[in-house]
This record gives structure tokens, C-alpha cells and sequence, in this order.
């Protein structure tokens, strides 16, 4: 049976970050996802973590400049140093805090020579980690404008093309659906490559049972696909997020 990881950048953010993995826990959580931790103290996250019982599920490289700025540098040509700078800060963080997922964001790049420095990045990157689990996500341009990676069939060439066993596919519901306008298909499909689930609802990017999104039908497909990974709620709660915790307790 999959576990729920509550996205600790998008829930309990009425909270301060320290004090979101108790509400989690509470909640009925067992994971966290953090998408950039990189503003606080690992050990400080850690005795968080520890101190609930929590395992950090999955972060995010590179470290942000969100507000405007850049979405990775994974396929950006020119963008290397940057990218294996920002990767082994990442991977700094990740060793300290035991993650199990590190997505590579590819950011917003576009063109043939895009496709090569994300395929290259990704190999030395790989190399670079052996033993820790990488992942990609299609990310839609309707919220990221421009992002390189905007399509499920991009990213599953992308990860046979680099041909690592340490890559997989960050299969996010909201995503497919933003991007394909369904999701069970991909799912049935693309279910062999992926490493880490996410969901919430669409349109919005809400609760997980809100929206136009099956997620009672998208549990059984997991568990009919006999997925045991992690499924991390990344969503934007339309209230508070205690407020909207029912869908997680018919999960």
C-alpha cells in the first residue's frame, strides 16, 4: 500500500516550517516532501523529522530564486557549471536529511541542443549520486511558462535515453492532466518508469478530491498497478489546510 507525504512547501503554511511536521503527523501523514529546504538548517529539519517519526519523502534542485527566476538549469545550454554547483549543494542537503527522491527541475529552455544538455546533465548527475534516486517531471507551460520539460512522453524518452537505473519519472496527477487532459491512460502506460506519485485536484491545483480529477479512481489504478511508492500531496489548500484533510482520512 502507498504512503502519503504531505508537501510541506504548499500545506501547514500557516505554520513556521519546523512546526508543520507535527501538523502533518497529526494529520495522518507518514512523509514529508520539501521542494526547497535550503533556507533552513539541515539538522534542524532532521530532529523535526526525527521527532515525529517522519522520513523526508523528496526535495527539489536547484536551490530557488523563485520569485522571477530561473526553474533549474538542467536544460539549459550554457547553464552546466551552474547545475552541478546547485546539484551538489542539493545533494549536500540530501545526504544530511536521507531524501529519497531528488527531482531535477530542467527549467525553461527550448530546441535540440535543450534536449542534449538535460540528457548530459542528467548522466553526470546520476554518476555523480549512484545511490540516490533521481527523478524528472513534466511540469505544464500554462503555469510554467517555457519549462522544457512539458510533456509525459518527452520525459519517458528522456529517462530511456539516459538509460540510468537511478532516474525515473515523477508522475504528478495535476500535471498530466494540465498537460494531456487525462491521467489514467499515462498512468497505465508510464507506470513501470515511475519513482514518485503526486497529486492533487484539477483545475486549481486543490484538494486532491476536488476538481474534475478521479482521485478514488487514480488509488486503485495505483493499487492495481501494484505501485508501493510514496504519494506526496502537493496542493494549494482552498481554505486552511486542516480544513480540507477529509479527502486523506477516506484515502
Amino acid at each position: 500500500m502507498a504512503r502519503m507525504a504531505a508537501n510541506l512547501t504548499y500545506l501547514f503554511t500557516e505554520l513556521p516550517m519546523l512546526q508543520r511536521f507535527a501538523a502533518a503527523r497529526r494529520a495522518g501523514f507518514d512523509g514529508v516532501e520539501i521542494l526547497f529546504p535550503y533556507d533552513l538548517a539541515s539538522k534542524d529539519l532532521v530532529k523535526a523529522a526525527q521527532t515525529e517519526g517522519m522520513e523526508f519523502v523528496l526535495m527539489n534542485t536547484p536551490p530557488p530564486n523563485w520569485a522571477g527566476g530561473p526553474r533549474g538549469f538542467a536544460a539549459k545550454p550554457g547553464g552546466e557549471a551552474r547545475f552541478r554547483s546547485d546539484f551538489d549543494r542539493a545533494m549536500r542537503f540530501a545526504n544530511v536529511m536521507k531524501v529519497r527522491h531528488l527531482h531535477v527541475m530542467a527549467g525553461r529552455a527550448k530546441g535540440p541542443a535543450a534536449r542534449q544538455t538535460l540528457i548530459e546533465n542528467l548522466k553526470w548527475a546520476a554518476a555523480r549520486a549512484p545511490q540516490q534516486s533521481l527523478t524528472i517531471e513534466p511540469i505544464n507551460t500554462r503555469d510554467n511558462p517555457g519549462y522544457y520539460l512539458d510533456s509525459f512522453e518527452l520525459a519517458a524518452e528522456i529517462v530511456a535515453e539516459v538509460g540510468a537505473p537511478n532516474l525515473g519519472l515523477q508522475f504528478d496527477a495535476y500535471q498530466a492532466q494540465m498537460i494531456h487532459g487525462h491521467v489514467m491512460p499515462l498512468w497505465e502506460q508510464l507506470a513501470p518508469l515511475a519513482r514518485h506519485v503526486q497529486i492533487a485536484g484539477c483545475p486549481g491545483r486543490h484538494e486532491p478530491s476536488s476538481g474534475s480529477f478521479d482521485f478514488t479512481g487514480f488509488l486503485r489504478a495505483l493499487e492495481a498497478s501494484n505501485y508501493d511508492g510514496w504519494i506526496g500531496a502537493e496542493y494549494l489548500p482552498s481554505t486552511s489546510t486542516s480544513a480540507g484533510i477529509d479527502w486523506l482520512r477516506s484515502a
